[in-house]
């Protein structure tokens, strides 16, 4: 079994392999930008280099970037525990070009990780494209011989990815792994799309412009590249299971849960373990990186974590 510790290091240790430099993880409390609660991607630590207000000593970069979705735009607060996905605290895997190389080496980058290092079959793979984007399709077709059956055009802001209001953005090509027929729901695009089946694995976003306002929107000095692969939900493809809280590190502290209260974690009490463990990560890394629970801001998210794994 390829335990998620595995998974983190093949990745960074691949795009690192691959002329990347590899920047640890930015706090939970976003340095550079005031307006997000939480750090919730991998590129907001990279935010002004996008817009070009800063400049950074290497054009190509790789994290794994400790992230947060428990308020604001990007809450998945009331989730935990009865999804097999949600998350308050997960990590987000990323490879980044800062005007270095873009969709042309983006794809094949990705394409050769997911089916050559980490073995993935690639009939279980297809990817979305932006409706007009073009040069994304023929790529796929050509670098990783996808029939048009697997590369679905979407219309939709599913992808067109935004950090906010404002803020870099761009069209983006999302990966999917089918889990076969045995699992309910259609492909992306389609009635079904929120079904189980085919899950999103890797978005990878090609950051062509700067949202100014609602009304305004400005191309970037150099079209980059942004990714963002969630470790958990990886780590249960690879892991061959369906379910983020079956894998390895999940699946240890649910376990840690039953032994102190006794419960049986595959019992009734199924859903509150899950709370427990997800909730335990974001409380131990929020406190870790200076928040305190309090009644506003980012202590009151804090306080709410933990109050809901008490219950």
């Amino acid at each position: 079994m390829t335990s998620l510790n595995d998974i983190r290091s093949g990745f960074l240790d691949y795009f690192n392999r691959n002329g990347h430099t590899i920047v640890p993880s930015s706090p939970l409390v976003p340095r550079n930008d005031p307006t997000l609660l939480f750090t919730n991607a991998g590129m907001v630590q990279f935010k002004n280099v996008f817009t070009g207000v800063e400049k950074r000593d290497y054009v190509r970069a790789v994290t794994s970037q400790k992230c947060v979705r428990a308020g604001g735009k990007h809450n998945d607060l009331d989730n935990v525990g009865y999804t097999a996905r949600h998350h308050t605290f997960f990590e987000m895997l990323g490879n980044f070009s800062f005007g270095d190389y873009f969709k042309e080496r983006a794809i094949p980058l990705a394409w050769e990780l997911l089916t050559r290092d980490f073995g993935l079959p690639k009939d279980k793979l297809l990817v979305t494209v932006y409706h007009d984007d073009d040069e994304a399709a023929d790529l796929w077709r050509k670098v990783a011989g996808l029939p048009d059956s697997r590369i679905i055009r979407i219309a939709t802001a599913d992808n067109f990815w935004s950090m906010g209001a404002t803020g870099p953005c761009g069209p983006c090509s999302e990966i999917f792994y089918d889990h076969g027929p045995s699992i309910a729901g259609g492909p992306p695009g389609s009635p079904d799309e929120d079904g189980d089946r085919f899950i999103e694995i890797w978005n990878l976003v090609f950051m062509q412009y700067e949202q100014i306002d609602a009304e305004r929107r400005e191309a970037l000095p150099r079209p980059s590249i942004d990714t963002g692969m969630g470790l958990e939900r990886i780590g249960a493809v690879l892991q061959g299971k369906h379910d983020n809280y079956d894998t390895d590190l999940m699946r240890a502290l649910i376990e840690a849960s039953a032994h102190a209260t006794g419960v049986d974690p595959d019992g009734r009490g199924r859903i509150h373990h899950r709370v427990v463990a997800d909730h335990l990560r974001s409380s131990a890394f929020l406190l870790a990186d200076g928040v305190t629970p309090s009644n506003e801001g980012r202590g009151y998210v804090l306080r709410r974590i933990m109050r809901r794994a008490m219950r």
